[in-house]
């Protein structure tokens, strides 16, 4: 791996949704590369065989407010917060249950995470960054659960970074295009639909879960003391191509 730009030495992480292999694992890597020591959590049993050991690693629903706090209680200091936790179902987000399931999940999680936390961060002056989304902007026929939570989180992301501003804690997020990963899978093994992002993307490609490491890291580093409330677009320049 690459030697990083930031140094994260004696700097605590927390990266929430880094089970698999995607957008979470790719910065708990970046940040543990700059020294910092990463732990891990996901909503499965055990991470990826890849990721069994090269942290530590809980298991964690983050609509479960009480496991939240429980986990919180297990960190005697945090310096920086990550929320990459998230899904989206297509077959079910235009009926109730699917839709409030996902807005748990999205949105609802970030604020369990928020609270539960806020004490560690306040002492630590530290920062939180959270994986929005291109659909924060956009409408979606398909997923309207998905677009609807990733809008709120943005706005949630800009209400925290207003009310912890007074605790000298910064809140970002990162809003991602078309990211390789396996949550999108399925949808890169239709041609049609893989051909229509690229020509979609000024960049002329999809993105990968590494092109989101640097924006991270910078978000919570000491480079960015004066950002917060941002939701930063890593997405090849499709937002501003439509």
């Amino acid at each position: 791996m690459a030697k990083s730009h930031f140094d994260f030495s004696n700097r605590r992480v927390l990266v929430v949704g880094a089970s698999r292999a995607g957008i979470g694992a790719a910065i708990a890597d970046g940040f543990a590369d700059a020294g910092a020591t990463v732990t891990i959590t996901g909503v499965e049993a055990t991470p990826i065989e890849s990721y069994v050991g090269r942290y530590p690693y809980r298991q964690l629903d983050v609509t479960d407010e009480a496991a939240v706090i429980r986990l919180a209680g297990e960190f005697a200091n945090l310096d920086i917060l990550v929320n990459c936790a998230g899904m989206g179902d297509r077959n079910t987000e235009w009926t109730n249950a699917g839709f409030k399931h996902v807005l748990d999940v999205n949105l609802v999680g970030m604020l369990n995470l928020a609270n539960a936390f806020r004490p560690h961060l306040a002492a630590s002056k530290g920062a939180v960054v959270a994986i929005a989304s291109m659909y924060s902007f956009l409408g979606s026929p398909i997923i309207p659960a998905y677009g609807a939570s990733k809008a709120g989180l943005a706005h949630l992301t800009k209400s925290l970074a207003l009310e912890w501003a007074s605790i000298n804690v910064r809140v970002n997020a990162i809003a991602p295009g078309f990211i390789a990963t396996e949550q999108t899978a399925k949808g890169r093994a239709d041609p049609v639909h893989y051909n229509r992002v690229l020509a979609r993307s000024p960049m002329g490609r999809w993105g990968e879960p590494q092109d989101l490491v640097g924006p991270a890291l910078f978000l919570a580093s000491d480079q960015a003391q004066f950002v917060t409330g941002v939701v930063l677009p890593v997405d090849g320049g499709l937002l501003v191509s439509l």
